[in-house]
């Protein structure tokens, strides 16, 4: 039985399914002079390449969003304690 391959590509998406290692970890997700994507290290696609400033803006984005997202959820659970709730009952059936 012939072995499958564990890297290559798949309709132009990447795929790596080798042990992934400390220093391919490392060097996959810094790589000066590439584009803000590179290819993951361990999986299928794409991940930030942090050697690019463009993924730090996408990365401080992202938190900011997130924490707005958790500013708001903890606004409107405070909100909804306060207010009352009206039940309509309709008898007709």
């Amino acid at each position: 039985m012939a072995d499958k391959p564990t890297s290559g590509e798949i309709l132009g998406v990447p795929y790596n399914f080798e042990r992934p290692s400390i220093g391919r970890m490392l060097s996959s997700y810094w790589q000066p002079g590439e584009g803000m994507l590179v290819e993951k290290p361990f999986g299928v696609g794409y991940t930030l390449n942090l050697a690019n400033w463009r993924s730090w803006i996408v990365v401080v984005v992202a938190g900011a969003l997130l924490w707005q997202q958790e500013q708001g959820s903890s606004a409107d659970a405070e909100a909804q304690e306060d207010e009352p709730v009206e039940v309509i009952v309709d008898d007709d059936h």
